[in-house]
């Protein structure tokens, strides 16, 4: 039976019911415009990984306190406020199948909601006087902007090494779950030390996370973004970097050719997919993937034994396991 999202929140069913409760309360607004897009935000939310893996890694540390579900609140109002402004950015209509906010109620409003939204997670953290919890979703937040636009200036010019793709999924996406494992670990009095490790942990988990999502768009899965929409948007992905480094000159121009200017041909698009799994780069992603998912397994292993450690176990294989 594989691993479901309600096996590896049992330890923490009822944290979690709370939180929902919680969060609800802080996206309240008197202004009946940001109540309306709050309401919309809160009924789309996903599958919660980011709260859960604040709350695992908190009773992982500790006693779950007051503190944790204002950490976990912080990171889903800093993340949302990203998204939000990412899809005005990207002039994307869609979000996990839903209409964007930029979509419904245009790009002027979905900026200031996302000014919004960071503006209450700032607050939250400051009138509770949570000063580490803020320093750590804060640096996860800029970096996150760092790699985001290290990635648009290296896919202008397509010359990703696998030293700088590590480096933009590293910020982009591990800072973020990192952070959520520092913050669940921090919320509970957990010394520096501890705090450091919770972190690196969830680095490792994050990387995963990234290289899975990226073998996405190789794959025949229904996961929620189209099939090469990487390639599209001329993004290096691990995948594709292997196979280019494999390749001869010729080959490699070819490829970089039809990326640069001809990815909006679904024809093209398939070409570059079949090149990347005939030259082993989908094998090459998945052994990466595995390597990471073990050293986080490993730095797991340091914490003490408990129902939590393992939820927090289960939760890492699914990131991996997972088919969207």
């Amino acid at each position: 039976m594989p691993i479901t999202v309600a096996d590896i929140q049992a330890p923490i069913a009822a944290e979690m019911e709370l939180f929902e409760q919680k969060f609800k309360g802080q996206m309240k607004s008197d202004v009946m415009l940001l109540d309306q897009i709050m309401n919309y935000i809160v009924k789309r939310k996903g599958k919660q990984l980011r709260p859960m893996f604040v709350f695992l890694m908190a009773g992982v540390c500790g006693t779950i306190s007051e503190a944790t579900y204002r950490g976990a609140s912080l990171i889903e109002l800093l993340h949302t406020a990203t998204l939000v402004h990412d899809d005005v950015v990207d002039e994307s209509n869609y979000r996990r199948g839903f209409f964007s906010i930029n979509a419904l109620w245009k790009n002027k409003v979905a900026v200031l909601v996302g000014d919004y939204l960071l503006s209450r997670g700032l607050l939250l953290s400051v009138d509770n006087s949570d000063f580490d919890l803020l320093r750590i979703v804060s640096t996860a937040v800029r970096e996150l902007s760092e790699g985001e636009l290290l990635q648009l200036y290296k896919a202008r010019r397509l010359d990703i090494t696998e030293d700088i793709y590590y480096e933009i999924i590293r910020q982009k996406t591990a800072s973020l779950i990192a952070a959520c494992c520092a913050v669940g670990a921090r919320s509970v009095g957990a010394a520096k030390e501890i705090v450091d490790q919770a972190h690196a942990f969830g680095e490792k988990v994050g990387i995963a996370f990234q290289i899975k999502d990226d073998l996405f768009d190789y794959g025949t899965a229904e996961v929620g973004k189209p099939l090469g929409i990487d390639i599209k948007e001329k993004k290096m992905t691990l995948p594709l970097i292997y196979a280019l480094n494999k390749s001869g000159f010729l080959e490699k121009r070819r490829i970089i050719n039809i990326i640069k200017n001809e990815s909006e041909k679904p024809k093209k698009v398939n070409e570059v997919i079949a090149f990347v799994k005939n030259s082993g780069g989908i094998e090459y992603a998945t052994e990466a993937m595995n390597h990471y998912v073990a050293e986080a397994q490993e730095l797991l292993n340091n914490f003490p034994d408990s129902r939590y450690r393992q939820s927090l176990h289960q939760l890492v294989q699914y990131t991996i396991d997972r088919s969207k």
